[in-house]
């Protein structure tokens, strides 16, 4: 198939060079000509694993192109997906604004029947609007007569970090739509990614927005649901760890998503969570579980920073932190939400310095944590350069190679031994062997 996509982010990307993979040919369309310029230079916007070889194999053999020019690929296209933006507004709901522009410049360029997929995740109602866009622009066009057209939900369940592998071997595809030709069409499109009999379930635009909201807003309950249960065990003196396995052990529940953090972040959870308690609010439902699944995740972020002020005071000049990992998640450089901002935020105001690693977030980084003074913060080369000369360690993000590091190195590197562990990656009795006082969460102090 002849196959657009609008927005070359995460969704866009990663969706386009898989359905390249699969032998159709793409066009990525973009706004923004510098990164075009640099896709087609084979230089790749994200770093998301698996992603950079693919996208430049199929551009060298000619199946996945890029351009600003929506003449240059809508006219083609069978199918045109929207994959843009949707950022939270100041009340939390989604700002549809550039999806509704991406349907209005493919109306626009249409030449013959295609159809319309809202693949960017939006509001309960959007498929009505991107719909309502589509023929007003048609109507004003003095050759669109025997143009027809389709509207499709069909969001996405991308995890950052195993983005490749969750679109070519998907738990579940969700196609809504009004018809029976626009359903034929995507299905035959999606089959060639279902052949490990997950299902593709067909239903109704208005369900399939709310699938994905709810999706989300079901995983960050259950972290939250942990991180509350991790409190009690800090409380009592419990072991998260143990609670986690012995309801995670039943099958009703399952263990994914059960681990208790310092809080969950991206681009997905928080503004899904958001959306979810804005559209029941401008239906006159008020959310109570989703905004308190939101208020436990903000609180949580604190953790780390509330602890080590209870532990030291209000003023911690002179201390210097090693922080291990910025990304908001593993195999991901993306920190919007991201617990490392609040963590970095709370030490730095009250005069604490930091000395930081991440393998992948530097970029990033500089310009969620711009408003940090420039002295108040070094991004290290290296995990070990952070430590040197650094008091105590905090681990934020659970990259891999902080799983088993050299704790006889950590100790000696430090000033302190102690480890501020937000991702409860370390054994306590492993801890307590080497001499390193360690803070979990929900675990108690070793």
């Amino acid at each position: 198939m002849n196959i657009s996509i609008v927005g070359t982010g995460y969704v866009g990307l990663v969706s386009g060079t898989c359905f390249s993979e699969m032998g159709n040919h793409v066009w990525c369309i973009d706004i923004d000509q510098k990164k075009i310029d640099s896709l087609k230079n084979g230089k790749i916007p994200i770093y998301e694993p698996g992603l950079e070889e693919m996208v430049l194999r199929n551009h060298r053999e000619g199946r996945l192109d890029f351009t600003t020019d929506y003449a240059e690929a809508v006219p083609s296209s069978d199918i045109c997906f929207i994959a843009v933006g949707t950022p939270p507004g100041e009340d939390g709901s989604a700002d549809t604004r550039y999806v509704l522009a991406a349907a209005e410049s493919i109306a626009r360029n249409m030449c013959g029947y295609t159809i319309v997929v809202d693949k960017s995740t939006v509001p309960v109602g959007t498929s009505d609007k991107v719909r309502e866009v589509i023929q007003k622009v048609l109507d004003e066009r003095t050759d669109s007569q025997g143009i027809e057209f389709d509207v499709v939900s069909n969001p996405e369940f991308l995890k950052e970090g195993v983005a490749v592998n969750d679109f070519l071997k998907p738990d579940r595809v969700v196609i809504g739509c009004d018809n029976a030709r626009a359903e034929a069409i995507m299905k035959q499109l999606y089959d060639q990614f279902t052949l490990n009999e997950h299902p593709i379930i067909c239903t109704d635009t208005k369900s399939a927005e709310i699938i994905k909201y709810a999706a989300n807003a079901m995983l960050a309950t259950r972290i939250s649901f942990m991180n509350e249960i991790a409190k009690l065990c800090d409380k009592v003196g419990g072991d998260v760890r143990a609670v986690q396995q012995g309801i995670g052990s039943d099958s009703r529940i399952g263990m994914p998503f059960l681990h208790a953090s310092c809080g969950y972040g991206g681009s997905c959870f928080p503004k899904d969570v958001k959306e979810l308690i804005a559209v029941g609010r401008r239906n006159g439902i008020q959310m109570r579980i989703a905004t308190a699944v939101e208020d436990v995740n903000n609180d949580q972020k604190f953790i780390i920073s509330n602890r080590i002020i209870e532990k030291y005071g209000e003023d911690l000049s002179g201390r210097t932190f090693a922080l291990w990992g910025l990304s908001f998640k593993p195999e991901t450089d993306d920190m919007r939400e991201a617990p490392a901002i609040t963590v970095v935020t709370e030490l730095t105001k009250r005069g604490a310095k930091i000395k930081a690693y991440d393998p992948q977030a530097y970029g990033m980084a500089k310009h969620y944590l711009a408003h940090i003074p420039a002295d108040a913060i070094s991004y290290e080369p290296d995990m070990w350069s952070a430590l040197n000369g650094a008091d105590e360690l905090i681990l934020v993000t659970e990259w891999k190679q902080f799983r088993s590091p050299d704790f006889g190195k950590i100790k000696s590197l430090l000033k302190k031994p102690v480890i501020w562990d937000g991702r409860n990656q370390y054994d306590p009795k492993v801890m307590r062997a080497n001499g390193i006082e360690l803070h979990c969460i929900g675990r108690g102090l070793v």
